[in-house]
């Protein structure tokens, strides 16, 4: 039987407040420019969620092009190999396109199409919400132009090419680390310009009001998924569950179910990149601290003189200065706890779950498996912890082979 359990304070369904805020964080940081159409979309949002038409389109959308549910599968070997707690890993990766970042897309296309747009434009880093998008837009008819770093995108030229063979435009950004955090720029300059004709499919849970809750809602089907499988094959909740956390939308996503069970220890992994010094990794919340980046409140790496600092991480997904204000929110109330893992750890975790489940994770994701594998070992056998293995990783096989000198 579930066991009944405290609640928090806030109820987590009531957050964020009208304008967008979690406690400090979140809000609305922009330019005046935006400020008609983000009011445009709140109020669509707004409507479309009570809109029962609308939740059984996505619904089915979800079903029938996504793959949803997806599983939640036993790592028997991987159990037996870290010897400890039993793991269990939440497959995001068998979704169409590769990621949970299809979630996301499916809402806000479906929410585009509702407004009236005919154009849809997004920001990149990893591929895995470039190729959502660019799925969603050929299945719907629409323009479709992705920012992506020109670094990240020789990082994952496999996705740049899918990307274009579903017919989106795909265009280099060359200013400042050529990554994630300029991506967004760029996008959302050309989402000032094109307001009228145009919606800006943000893809982390990241941003402006209304996009973390947007991004946010869609993404809770991975948790409630989550929570009634674990109930079916153990009778009971996990002890842990941990995710990545870039801008922190799988995160998030299989969380939020969770938040008022206090007994079920939730863990972001963020970035530790080469090391936790200045410039050499995205751990917002190792040397980070509070400020304003594109259109939110949070948590970001940034000088004195709040200059974005550079970052870096093996993972294009998790290469990126803030954190999505509501993973601020509850680190600050004690909810979700934070760690990071290298460079070095993530590439290790890789390299295992592809050699002992055959299992090929994102890089993004491996940064979340290196955690669980250590933490299980921490923990006793008759205890259970998730993982969210949020992408596949046949757009790092090549970066991966790159680094290690395999080829």
């Amino acid at each position: 039987m579930e066991t009944v359990r405290p609640s928090l304070e806030v109820d987590p369904v009531s957050l964020p407040d009208v304008r967008g805020h979690f406690g400090t964080y979140g809000g609305m940081y922009v330019p005046e420019t935006l400020m008609t159409p983000l009011f445009e979309l709140t109020k669509a949002y707004e409507t479309a969620r009570k809109d029962p038409e609308f939740q059984k389109e996505l619904d089915f959308q979800l079903r029938e092009f996504a793959g949803r549910p997806t599983n939640l599968y036993f790592a028997e070997r991987l159990t037996a190999h870290c010897g400890g707690a039993k793991i269990y890993l939440k497959r995001e990766d068998l979704l169409h396109t590769g990621a949970h970042k299809i979630n996301n897309a499916i809402g806000q296309a479906l929410l585009a199409k509702r407004m009236g747009k005919k154009r849809i434009i997004a920001e990149t880093g990893a591929g895995q919400h470039g190729i959502a998008t660019a799925a969603m837009c050929a299945k719907m008819g629409f323009e479709c132009v992705i920012y992506m770093g020109e670094e990240d995108m020789r990082r994952q030229a496999l996705n740049v090419y899918r990307m274009r063979l579903c017919g989106a435009e795909v265009r280099s950004v060359t200013a400042g680390q050529r990554t994630l955090k300029e991506a967004v720029n760029e996008a959302m300059r050309d989402w000032v310009t094109n307001i009228r004709t145009t919606h800006y499919i943000i893809g982390s849970a990241l941003g402006s009001h209304p996009f973390p809750m947007m991004v946010r809602d869609f993404h809770r089907v991975i948790g409630e998924e989550c929570r009634r499988q674990i109930m079916e094959k153990e009778g009971r909740l996990p002890d842990e569950i941990a995710a990545c956390v870039g801008g922190g939308s799988n995160a998030i996503g299989i969380f939020f179910a969770f938040l008022q069970d206090l007994n079920v220890k939730l863990t972001g992994v963020e970035a530790g990149g080469e090391s936790i010094t200045r410039g050499h990794h995205a751990a917002r919340f190792e040397g980070g601290q509070l400020g304003v980046l594109q259109g939110a409140k949070t948590w970001i790496l940034q000088d004195e003189d709040g200059q974005i600092d550079l970052t870096h991480s093996v993972s294009a997904g998790l290469d990126y200065a803030a954190v999505g204000p509501e993973h601020a929110y509850y680190k600050e109330k004690g909810r979700i706890d934070f760690g990071y893992a290298t460079d070095a750890e993530a590439l290790d975790a890789f390299k295992a779950l592809c050699s002992i489940e055959g299992i090929v994770p994102a890089l993004e994701s491996s940064h979340g498996i290196a955690y669980t594998m250590k933490r299980a070992s921490e923990m006793s056998s008759d205890q259970i912890i998730i993982g969210n293995l949020s992408g596949r990783g046949d757009k790092d096989v090549q970066e991966v082979a790159r680094v290690l000198g395999d080829q």
